[in-house]
């Protein structure tokens, strides 16, 4: 028997329960893992809260780091005691070990611990998608991120800065521009006494921004679209402060031919060779140096109810790993 954090019914970080359960031999396409380190991520805490429902009871968590113990039928590019990690997968990576479609995971090159995959797969995999495929960014651009000082805030803002790229990021508070800063970011907006808007228009001269990367949601969406230059794409990946409204799409046209989009990692790395294509080139810049994976808060796996409770409060920085 092993163990994981379930949860039976959708609330609060007291519904997330520590428990035995069993697992079978892996089945046709599938690998059995042993974890070493899981990532925390705000889409866990949709799932948990039923945000994003999920059929109950669940397990949660989709991305993680660990050892290959076994594959099953027709797996074979992995084998025992390979080192893997994944970061767009079915839920259940708040576990000791479990059972995983063997075509979600990623071998680890030498160069990259347990620890660091499991915190850059699903926000690495993330920015790999949102600067390089949904809106390609390229040097001299200005651009605006909000949440610069969260998990894909950091590494988008290393990333884009490596790519030529200037970066005016929002944070919440005096620290998270000073993390903002030292991850990136040009120019930091304090939108708890700046109005983004305003600072936006002022440090680009008028022109605006080409691209909005919001995982904010429903506080920031509609002031998102004003710092847009004509033809500009607001990309929401998230929805941390709430969904956003109902949209009147003649707005849009009025505000310059805007482009809306809600892209996701699943949908980016649904194919096996994209997602492989995607992880590579996360490896190269980490590996390079030019992107800095900092894991500013560890929990116990069985904690994992505290670890969601200071995520949602916003006492955490960066990203957050799950040890077992």
């Amino acid at each position: 028997m092993t163990h994981a954090i379930r949860f039976h019914k959708t609330g609060g970080p007291e519904v997330l329960v520590w428990e035995e359960v069993k697992l079978g031999k892996p089945g046709p396409g599938e690998a059995r893992i042993r974890h070493t380190a899981v990532g925390l991520n705000f889409v866990d805490i949709y799932n948990r809260a039923g945000v994003y429902p999920v059929p109950l009871p669940s397990g949660l968590g989709s991305e993680g780091a660990g050892v290959v113990e076994e594959v099953g039928p027709g797996v074979t590019d992995l084998k025992p005691g390979d080192r893997i990690a994944y970061g767009s997968s079915p839920l259940g990576a708040y576990a000791e070990e479990r059972l995983i479609p063997a075509d979600r995971l990623i071998k680890l090159p030498d160069g990259i611990d347990d620890k660091t995959a499991a915190a850059m797969m699903l926000k690495g995999l993330t920015t790999q998608y949102l600067i390089r495929q949904t809106y390609r960014i390229k040097a001299g651009e200005t651009i605006l991120l909000h949440a610069a000082a969260g998990g894909v805030g950091l590494i988008l803002g290393q990333w884009a800065k490596h790519l030529g790229v200037t970066v005016i990021g929002t944070v919440g508070s005096d620290e998270k521009a000073k993390l903002a800063q030292a991850h990136g970011c040009a120019h930091t907006i304090n939108y708890a006494r700046e109005d983004f808007v305003k600072r936006v228009d002022e440090l680009t001269g008028g022109k605006k921004v080409p691209v909005v990367y919001d995982s904010v949601g429903k506080d920031t969406f509609m002031k998102s679209l004003d710092c847009l230059a004509p033809l500009g794409y607001l990309v929401l990946f998230g929805a941390s402060s709430g969904n956003v409204e109902p949209l009147n799409l003649g707005l849009l046209a009025q505000k310059g031919s805007l482009y809306v989009t809600r892209p996701t990692l699943n949908t980016y790395g649904a194919k096996r060779e994209n997602l492989v294509a995607m992880a590579k080139e996360l490896f190269e810049v980490v590996q390079s140096g030019a992107v800095k994976i900092e894991v500013n808060q560890t929990y116990p796996l069985k904690d994992a109810a505290k670890a969601h409770a200071d995520l949602a409060a916003r006492k955490t920085t960066g990203s957050t790993v799950l040890l077992v």
